[in-house]
């Protein structure tokens, strides 16, 4: 979306147009609706605008729920905007360690300047990008507390502020169509300057859950936040924003709102490597990245099932958030040939297949394993004690 769009959304014809499409769906007859509102006298340019935008609220749903019915997106925004749900638990930590004026730098369509304001933290959202900056205005017009800039990191004087907020554009200059940065020194702001006010006031920075662990501070606390069972991010905190004692966190979020949540003063020591039990365990996303393994393990009796998967192994099912369980049914071949007629015998026609520490790739292997049958069935294939496995499974 460009300037000139974004103009003519905003005119009050077309908002009002905007607000009156019916819900948005996929498989709609796009043709026929462009058509519909030209007749109607709309400009062809409007028309784009406001459908465009119709399609970004129905996928915005998944993070904002019924808000996003009433917001304005740029793909690029939304592509990297907090969930709702993760945005409250990050104006959560500004308002348990008392600091009020916040600055969200690199707010974006301002999701977490949204709840930051919801939560009656006086926050200022500020963005480099007028379009992107136009639509945060806009999305935090409800909220009396909040206000927008458009203007560089660069110029934020951090002494009107009493904490800071960074998301840093991970992503290619633009509104649609944009790539991923795999360089954090390409990220604006820099993670170098962020760090560095990091040291004189309370700092919070959101990144990606890949981020490379050997950019972390020794100061920070790194917490890694997993939603619904999907790893969304990562989230550095300092000075009053982190907790004291915890420098490693993994959350989980569920839609009533957290699930479960294992901290630890750093990374944990891995357990042993230990025979294959009656059940297998895939942790968490964020037990894995938060290298939070070996705790998790030893609070279940439970050993790795090969040195350095994150696949853990136990004689006896314990119940847990922290990861999937499966019973184990059989240990069969891992030639293919064999494995074929294996499964040809279990007359399993429809197969999940999850891999870990072989180089397999399930959708090229379902089609050679030639699958026929009423049966279902979940295959795991990985390593035991170094051996590849081939491991029929059943979720517990």
């Amino acid at each position: 979306m460009d300037r000139a769009e974004l103009v003519e959304l905003l005119s009050p014809e077309g908002l009002r147009l905007l607000d009156s499409l019916p819900a948005y769906e996929a498989g709609a007859d796009v043709v026929r609706t462009v058509s519909d509102l030209r007749r109607a006298g709309h400009s062809p340019a409007l028309v784009n605008a406001v459908l465009y935008q119709s399609r970004l609220r129905a996928k915005a749903a998944g993070k904002f729920g019924d808000f996003a019915s009433r917001m304005l997106f740029t793909e690029a925004g939304l592509e990297q905007a907090t969930r709702l749900r993760v945005a409250a638990l990050h104006a959560g930590r500004f308002v348990d360690a008392g600091l009020t004026r916040v600055a969200d730098v690199g707010c974006g369509i301002g999701g977490d300047a949204m709840a930051m304001a919801a939560m009656d933290l006086v926050v200022t959202a500020i963005d480099i990008d007028e379009v992107t900056a136009t639509v945060a205005s806009f999305n935090l017009a409800p909220f009396p507390t909040s206000s927008v800039r458009c203007a560089d990191a660069a110029s934020v004087d951090p002494a009107e502020f009493n904490a800071l907020w960074f998301d840093p554009a991970r992503r290619t200059a633009g509104h649609g169509h944009t790539s991923r940065l795999t360089r954090s020194e390409d990220y604006s702001p820099n993670l170098d300057d962020i760090f560095a006010l990091a040291e004189r006031m309370p700092v919070g920075v959101k990144l990606g859950p890949g981020h490379d662990r050997d950019q972390i501070p020794a100061a920070a606390e790194a917490q890694w936040v997993s939603v619904d069972g999907k790893l969304v991010e990562m989230g550095l905190w300092f000075g009053a924003l982190a907790r004291p004692g915890i420098r490693r966190s993994a959350l989980l979020l569920g839609r009533e709102g957290v699930v479960a949540e294992l901290t630890a003063p750093g990374d944990s020591e891995d357990v042993g490597v230990g025979e294959l039990g009656a059940y297998l365990y895939e942790p968490d996303g964020a037990i894995i990245r938060a290298r939070l393994i070996g705790d998790l393990a030893r609070s279940m009796d439970a050993q790795m099932l090969s040195e350095g998967l994150a696949y853990l192994t136990a004689a006896t099912h314990t119940d847990t958030p922290f990861a999937t369980a499966f019973r184990v049914l059989e240990v069969l071949p891992t030639d293919e040939k064999k494995l074929r007629l294996a499964l040809a015998e279990r007359r399993i026609g429809t197969l999940e297949i999850k891999k870990r520490g072989v180089d397999v790739d399930p959708a090229t292997l379902r089609t050679r394993l030639k699958l026929k049958g009423p049966a279902s069935g979940t295959l795991v294939l990985t390593r035991a004690a170094g051996h590849k496995v081939a491991l029929l499974v059943e979720r517990v």
